[in-house]
């Protein structure tokens, strides 16, 4: 299964010198969901509520289907577990997202880390680097932290 994991990634990560739309997009989805997924293991213990935001904000932001959200978490979640760096999640999403796209993301972000109702230090610094990473202004940074603290009470 890991193998498959790795080509199918690979594969969709070729498409960057113009393979094809779809493939495109199922790698941007991919790095998108991986980059949710991280958000849950930045404070060592993935929580279910988590897990649940974390398939709301894939669903929501590529309008997939609860079959689609499922397969893509669980190709996500494998490589999320054999990367070692965030960059080739964040070069590819910084590439092909544009600058709206890239602050939904870490809106996103911000919205997987308080599913749990605790704001702990370390999703706080994996989402200040990923913004950077995108090249998300620090404005909009704080901005996207403020509504999600807003609409869950914090």
């Amino acid at each position: 299964m890991l193998k498959r994991i790795q080509d199918f990634f690979s594969s969709q990560i070729q498409t960057r010198a113009g393979s094809g739309a779809q493939a495109s997009q199922q790698a941007l989805q991919l790095a998108t969901a991986a980059l949710l997924i991280e958000v849950t293991y930045a404070d060592f213990k993935v929580e279910a509520s988590e897990r649940r935001a974390v398939a709301r904000a894939v669903r929501g932001f590529f309008n997939l289907s609860e079959q689609e959200t499922a397969e893509l978490i669980a190709l996500a979640e494998e490589e999320a577990k054999q990367s070692v760096s965030l960059f080739q999640f964040t070069e590819l999403v910084d590439k092909q997202f544009s600058a709206g796209e890239k602050i939904q993301i870490v809106e996103l972000m911000w919205r997987v880390a308080y599913a749990d109702r605790d704001n702990e230090m370390h999703e706080e610094h994996l989402v200040r680097k990923v913004a950077d990473l995108l090249h998300v202004p620090h404005s909009a940074f704080v901005r996207t932290r403020h509504v999600v603290e807003t609409e869950t009470g914090k």
